[in-house]
């Protein structure tokens, strides 16, 4: 009779990756990136749709989380393939007079990004604690620093995770204590519109959805766990798995989104009240809805300022070390300087704004602006069989990346065209 230790060589030889048939396995990678865009500049943008236009965008974020889908995916299948991040594979694979500007415009959307979450933090600190903004800035930027600094991937991982269930379970709270239209919310998620002088917070939303960042980071998150050194079997399994790991964490992120936009819908549009700061959201809050919903409003704010501050950081740091063909390692010196060319002048931008409100959702558009480059700069690599061997973009698949890039670079050009002519 086989003894149980031979029962368990057995498993192992038949199944050499234990308890990886199990999907939630894969949780992790994607819920990271999730954070990424349910962020300040999404609250500022989210609030601003809802605010001025009631449930009539809520199909931007559709439309963006369907595109942020498939795009998260295909650059989590360049990291699993490759074993490089987008930054890494763009100056192994490209010539450097087109690697180096379309990097170097990431770290600058990377700087844009963290200007936001660090700024998001700020007001959050204010609203709980009457911290003036620079100080509750300073005092984010040094707590995120600080984490990054001396944490590991998997802390960072298990922290963002909880981040990311306390800013769901606060909208999930927010939106039991408003009367929503859902009539209203089920058109409003699946019938474009395009209302007058919406082009802005459109493109200011889809920015803050669809984040050249995110993309960056999925990649290095994928890489890092050095599952192309597996095998081809490997390889294959966990192509196959990670989309689960994408799909969950897109949906928790599409939620979140649209639970900014129908509360401020239902509250804001319903009582005809302008909302121009985040701050103000927060106050307005307690009258109309009750004293709970603006504590539980701004708490939430400060999850999602400290946690997204936390992922731009390390995508500025991937993106950075990746110019040298390096990956993200805290250890290395270029994955430091990467941090602080990030953090430092984000914030130092803090101490030069006067309208907080509108330069979150202007951080926003300068992300949508900078988008084409590096979807561009992300297919032309997973669309290349040098790059990715027999698992090159193909098919329908190809087309609906392509044509999603085509959708981002229109609606650039649109915004360009609200800005000369208006509308």
């Amino acid at each position: 009779m086989k003894t149980w230790a031979d029962f368990r060589e057995h498993w192992r030889l038949r199944n050499p990756l234990p308890g990886a048939w199990s999907p939630l396995r894969f949780l992790g990678p994607g819920m990271l990136v999730a954070v990424g865009f349910i962020d300040p500049g999404n609250w500022a943008s989210n609030v601003a749709a809802g605010a001025g236009f009631g449930y009539q965008l809520l199909w931007v974020v559709t439309l963006s989380t369907f595109m942020l889908i498939l795009l998260q995916h295909n650059a989590a299948h360049l990291g699993i393939v490759t074993g490089l991040c987008l930054s890494e594979s763009a100056t192994e694979h490209l010539p450097r007079w087109v690697s180096r500007p379309a990097l170097g415009s990431a770290v600058l959307a990377a700087i844009a990004t963290a200007f936001a979450e660090i700024m998001g933090g700020a007001i959050a600190l204010g609203m709980l604690f009457h911290i003036p903004l620079r100080v509750g800035a300073c005092l984010t930027a040094v707590v995120v620093g600080g984490l990054l600094f001396l944490n590991s991937y998997g802390r960072i991982e298990k922290l963002i995770v909880g981040f990311v269930s306390l800013i769901g379970l606060g909208f999930l709270v927010e939106l039991l204590l408003v009367d929503t239209v859902w009539s209203s919310a089920l058109v409003g998620w699946v019938k474009p519109q395009l209302p007058l002088g919406s082009t802005t917070i459109v493109m200011s939303v889809l920015g803050a959805v669809v984040m050249p960042h995110n993309l960056f980071l999925h990649s290095e998150f994928i890489q890092s766990r050095k599952w192309h050194e597996q095998g081809e079997d490997a390889i294959r399994h966990h192509l196959r798995f990670e989309f689960f790991d994408t799909l969950t964490s897109m949906i928790v992120g599409w939620a979140i989104n649209s639970a900014m936009i129908l509360l401020a819908a239902a509250t804001f549009f319903q009582k005809k009240v302008p909302v121009d700061s985040l701050e103000q959201a927060e106050a307005m809050l307690g009258p109309i809805v009750g004293p709970a919903s603006a504590l539980i409003f701004a708490s939430a704010l400060l999850c999602a300022g400290v946690a997204s501050t936390i992922t731009s950081g390390m995508a500025g740091g991937s993106i950075f070390a990746g110019i040298f063909g390096r990956t993200y390692d805290i250890a290395d010196r270029r994955t430091k300087l990467g941090l602080l060319v990030t953090l430092v002048p984000a914030l130092a931008a803090v101490f030069f704004i006067t309208d907080t409100f509108k330069a979150l959702l202007l951080s926003q558009v300068l992300l949508s602006v900078q988008l084409p480059i590096t979807i561009v700069l992300q297919l032309s690599l997973t669309s290349s069989r040098k790059v990715m061997g027999s698992y090159v973009n193909r098919g329908v698949e190809k087309w609906l990346l392509w044509i999603i890039a085509i959708i981002v670079i229109g609606l650039n050009l649109l915004l360009l065209k609200s800005v000369w002519f208006g509308g």
